[in-house]
């Protein structure tokens, strides 16, 4: 599985605005509705969030995969968003996040749901590919990069 096959271009904010870990998962699930990529904005809220309360998804390195599984989605989707100051997200590391990659998918599709994680989680070990994310420009470039990384 490819990242840029489930990523909508659109998809993609830079800076995030909101300053809390609450704020920032609101402002991409509200991104996935805005494009129309999901069926019920409350549903997938209450998704992400009940499995936040289980444990922080801050997985690091100051990366955050919020994710959930809900029936407000036909397939996996993803949100990707790049804070102007790191914010708290109670990480593993107890460092900072600046990026946060949200993915939701059906209830039913445990596999694409396990790829997207681990690809995300494989792809972001390069600490100058963080750090190129990080300094991305724009949405186009963040895009860039990812199908950069993908192709080698």
């Amino acid at each position: 599985m490819l990242l840029t096959q489930v990523l909508n271009p659109r998809c993609i904010k830079l800076p995030l605005v909101g300053k809390t870990k609450e704020e920032v998962i609101n402002e991409l699930i509200d991104l996935l509705d805005a494009n129309g990529l999901i069926k019920d904005r409350r549903q997938v809220a209450d998704a992400v969030f009940a499995r936040e309360k289980t444990r922080s998804t801050g997985i690091g390195s100051g990366i955050a995969i919020p994710h959930g599984k809900c029936t407000a989605v036909n397939e996996l989707v993803m949100a990707i968003g790049i804070t102007a100051e790191p914010i708290d997200f109670g990480s593993v590391d107890d460092k900072p996040v600046r990026l946060v990659i949200l993915l939701v998918s059906p209830m039913d599709q445990t596999g694409p749901h396990i790829q997207a994680l681990a690809r995300i989680s494989r792809l972001m070990l390069a600490e100058n590919f963080r750090q190129s994310l990080e300094n991305a420009k724009d949405a186009q470039e963040v895009l860039n990069l990812i199908t950069r990384r993908e192709s080698q």
